[in-house]
């Protein structure tokens, strides 16, 4: 039985013009990540990514502080959904920018609920598949790993593939998926075990590499 470790990206941009790069802090709390796993032994057969720069960047962080050198394989089916793109959908007029407490909570209840109608296929984002063929892309991603591979296995991505990985192998809702994907943190490591038949859920949005008290402020959700 092998086991799949799926790493939500580091802290991103969120609020700035360009929100697919990582903060400084995002790249800290990758390379963190790979020495982390350094320290331990932990190595990988294979290592999935996808095609968003700030994927790029994480795995980048994780290999240096690990001193892995390995190939990857980019796949499109593990990329974002665009968030921009779900509120839109539902609430057409421009939001402000998210600066305050009051217009974070309110980005993020647009949010639930945009996501919430994409998944029940009530609404068709601009320039987005349908959720049948985002999860198409992560299911494929997770039948490649089972059909391909017998080790460690390495996908590092973004909250809503992770979530929707994981949904997918436990039967939840629509709604319980989305709680998932907005509680997944920066750099948090989920893990499976899988076989040539199934994933199994092992761990979910775990920070090893960052519990310790001093690095209670690396902790981050964006």
């Amino acid at each position: 039985m092998g086991t799949l470790y799926l790493v939500r990206h580091g802290q991103a941009s969120f609020g700035a013009a360009d929100y697919d790069q990582l903060s400084d802090l995002g790249r800290r709390q990758s390379e963190r990540l790979g020495r982390y796993w350094r320290e331990r032994g932990i190595t990988f057969d294979a290592v999935l990514t996808g095609t968003l720069r700030r994927h790029a960047q994480t795995w980048e962080g994780i290999a240096a502080g690990a001193g892995f050198d390995k190939a990857v394989q980019a796949l499109a089916g593990l990329n974002e959904y665009d968030s921009e793109a779900v509120i839109t959908a539902i609430h057409p007029q421009p939001l402000q920018k998210p600066d305050t407490p009051e217009l974070y909570r309110h980005h993020f209840r647009l949010l639930r609920d945009g996501l919430r109608q994409w998944m029940n296929g009530v609404v068709s984002p601009r320039g987005m598949p349908s959720y049948d063929d985002f999860l198409a892309g992560v299911t494929g991603a997770l039948d490649h790993v089972r059909r391909n591979y017998e080790g460690n296995v390495l996908i590092v991505s973004s909250g809503g593939p992770i979530a929707t990985a994981v949904g997918h192998v436990l039967g939840t809702t629509p709604e319980t998926t989305i709680e998932l994907n907005l509680r997944i943190r920066n750099s948090a490591v989920s893990e499976f075990n899988y076989n040539p038949k199934r994933h199994s859920l092992l761990s979910f949005n775990t920070l090893p590499h960052l519990d310790q008290p001093e690095l209670a402020d690396w902790v981050t959700y964006a």
